[in-house]
């Protein structure tokens, strides 16, 4: 999935910024970490206004 079309779930600078340095983990474990973090701030950030 492209950023800017992710960006658009994870509208926070910070949440932003942490998904662009978890990304960069390419082991199996930060993997799934990237995928947990991606699931959690969805959600926390599904009532921000863009």
């Amino acid at each position: 999935m492209d950023n800017n079309n992710l960006f658009k779930y994870i509208k926070t600078p910070c949440g932003q910024s942490k998904y662009i340095e978890l990304q960069s983990n390419k082991s199996l474990l930060g993997k799934l970490r990237l995928f947990w973090f991606v699931i959690i701030a969805s959600i926390r950030d599904w009532n921000i206004r863009d």
